[in-house]
């Protein structure tokens, strides 16, 4: 699919196809933010859960519609996250890495590269994950030591489209890459696609960058073509931000008309309020 072809329309047609599969998103993710990521997922029209140790969680990627893998509290050893990868390239399920930390945190950054050979369908993170990720593939980035950009710990301080060359280098390995901020930027072998809206107060609330990435998890399993699916994603998650804003205005009470809204945003919504544009 180009994007061009990724409209309002279609990513219509992908919230609707979200809903009637209601995949279940096997998470290997963040402690901190792992309740939040569960009732995102619920009330976007998924399901969660979290199976994260050694024993069950590579066999569980079989069992789960997709998989996400996010580095935000990592284990003490990576095997949970190879075993996890292995077991869900192993039954095509696709999966997808939330790299947090890797453009300034070296032990993340260097795991996260290693995971790279599993394949995941997709990429997802801030600007500064994904030009460290890339620097540490010797695709782009500084890469040095696994610092790359200009992350602060696991914040960002690059805008997204300073992202794009990396993002561009990881289709290596990635049906779509995806760098978040204040215009979110979507890279797949066909272009870019940029995504505004949202609201500044996504970033006063702990978990949407980790949810964010169990969405596009969720919608991977929902929708065939990756490229799409992280669009997809992005798009729900702007125009429910968008429709919060306007009932809240602090962070509290903004978390709570966010998954309201996430669980409401209905196609219609979609159609109407989706901003995006294309780079060929």
């Amino acid at each position: 699919m180009s994007p061009a072809s990724i409209t309002a329309e279609t990513l219509a047609d992908a919230l609707a196809a979200l809903r009637d599969r209601a995949p279940l998103v096997h998470a290997v993710t963040n402690y901190v933010t792992a309740g939040f990521t569960a009732n995102v997922l619920l009330a976007a029209g998924a399901s969660a859960a979290m199976v994260d140790n050694r024993d069950e969680a590579a066999l569980f990627a079989g069992v789960a519609d997709a998989v996400l893998i996010n580095l935000g509290t990592p284990h003490d050893t990576a095997d949970v996250y190879h075993a996890t990868a292995r077991g869900a390239r192993e039954a095509g399920t696709p999966w997808v890495l939330d790299p947090i930390g890797a453009g300034g945190l070296p032990w993340r950054g260097a795991l996260a590269a290693e995971l790279l050979q599993y394949r995941p369908a997709a990429v997802r993170g801030n600007a500064s994950e994904i030009i460290g990720l890339s620097g540490l593939t010797g695709h782009g980035g500084s890469g040095g030591g696994g610092r790359g950009g200009g992350g602060r710990g696991v914040d960002s301080s690059d805008d997204p489209a300073d992202a794009v060359p990396a993002a561009l280098g990881l289709l290596e390995w990635a049906g779509a890459v995806s760098a978040s901020g204040a215009v979110d930027h979507v890279v797949s072998a066909s272009g870019t696609t940029r995504i505004t809206g949202g609201s500044v107060l996504l970033t006063r609330v702990t978990g949407t960058g980790c949810a964010l990435g169990a969405l596009v998890a969720a919608y991977c399993a929902a929708v065939p073509d990756v490229g799409l699916a992280v669009a997809a994603a992005h798009t729900h998650v702007t125009v429910a931000a968008d429709v919060a804003a306007e009932r809240a205005s602090s962070p509290g009470s903004f978390a709570v008309a966010y998954l309201d809204a996430l669980h409401e945003v209905s196609p219609d919504d979609v159609r109407r309020r989706a901003r995006i544009e294309h780079d060929a």
